[in-house]
């Protein structure tokens, strides 16, 4: 409708949405085919790691490999495709580790396993498309095995340290000179979005989406689009009530630019918050409690869903809380302190009343 303004999650939809297309037009046509099969199951930020992804397999394949040497990347057909051997894709792996970008920047780029292997799971997803309908004759990406993942340990902020960083948000007393002159402006807001993130374990795209309705006080609840495009309610304590009621207050005083009326939390050029701005103010903030730790809001996350977790025993209350779509995700994240309730939970079950005590 005509003058009606979108959603927060559907304009970045539609931003994410121009932004494929123009790295579609960098791509074979066929490639359309592909993008449009996958569309009902995968989000448009996945949808763009992809394009990129497929870029630079391309951008390799028409520099290293005889069959396509001199050919430019649109010109490329489905059949060719199976020009491609096991071999070859072996090969680009080793080439993943590191290399120079083509665009304007020609920045270096390395790759750990981790990165290697998600690169490597798109073209696998790609070759798959097209072999399973028939479009290509052969599936080497499927004959490729990925590098072994070590995985890493969980970084999250001990109970203290949460303590301790909303102490700092509230007071700023360990922050720059230039800092503390923009705190005075922002701390009700900052505190109220640690606060939230702690308290609830949303996501920082769900925060930065978050419109003035979405926040429902009279049922301790707020409105959020998950991933995958899922409508939930995520409740939240007395803590996250108080932090951000006083925003709410702070909020109201602020007239918000065109465009940005509906936004909850705004900047301080009264816009909708980026989400790199939140994870900038997230670093700020904790580079004063820690610095042997990272953390980003995605560690606040981990951080919310540890003391969930401890507090009930719930894995699978936790997944749900968190909005991961497979339990095992939570548990692979959790592993650890799995572990740690089988070993406080191996003596009790009685099996036999002890001996002093049938004397």
């Amino acid at each position: 409708m005509s003058g009606t303004k979108r959603p927060y999650h559907e304009q970045v939809d539609i931003l994410n949405t121009l932004k494929l297309r123009e790295l579609m037009s960098a791509l074979p046509p066929f490639v359309r085919l592909f993008f449009r099969g996958i569309e009902p199951t995968t989000s448009s930020r996945t949808r763009i790691a992809y394009a990129y992804d497929l870029h630079i397999f391309f951008e390799y394949i028409t520099q290293n490999l005889p069959d396509f040497k001199g050919k430019d990347i649109p010109e490329l057909s489905v059949e060719m495709l199976d020009l491609v051997k096991p071999l070859d894709l072996e090969d680009y792996m080793e080439y993943l580790k590191f290399y120079n970008c083509s665009d304007h920047r020609n920045l270096e780029r390395v790759n750990q396993e981790r990165g290697i292997t998600r690169k490597m799971a798109s073209l696998k997803t790609f070759y798959n498309y097209f072999f399973k309908k028939e479009m290509i004759q052969t599936n080497p990406a499927a004959l490729v095995t990925l590098p072994k993942i070590h995985e890493k340990e969980i970084v999250r902020l001990d109970i203290d340290e949460v303590a301790l960083l909303l102490d700092e948000v509230e007071s700023g007393e360990k922050l720059t000179k230039q800092q503390k002159a923009f705190h005075e402006k922002t701390k009700i807001r900052d505190l109220a979005m640690m606060t939230l993130f702690l308290g609830t374990g949303i996501r920082v795209s769900e925060c930065v989406g978050l419109n003035l309705d979405d926040v429902d006080f009279k049922n301790a609840g707020i409105h959020i689009h998950r991933k995958g495009g899922k409508e939930v309610i995520i409740y939240f304590g007395d803590e996250v009530e108080e932090a951000l009621r006083l925003y709410q207050e702070e909020r109201k005083k602020i007239i918000p630019l065109t465009g940005h009326e509906d936004a909850f939390f705004l900047s301080i050029q009264k816009k909708r918050m980026s989400v790199r701005s939140v994870e900038n103010l997230v670093k700020k903030y904790a580079r004063t409690v820690t610095t042997l730790k990272n953390i980003t809001p995605h560690k606040l996350r981990s951080t919310y869903g540890t003391n969930l977790y401890r507090e009930t025993g719930d894995i699978y209350l936790v997944a749900d809380v968190l909005g991961h779509a497979d339990v095992n995700t939570t548990k692979k994240h959790y592993a650890a302190m799995e572990d740690e309730r089988r070993r406080q939970a191996r003596n009790v079950v009685k099996l036999r009343e002890a001996w002093e005590d049938e004397k």
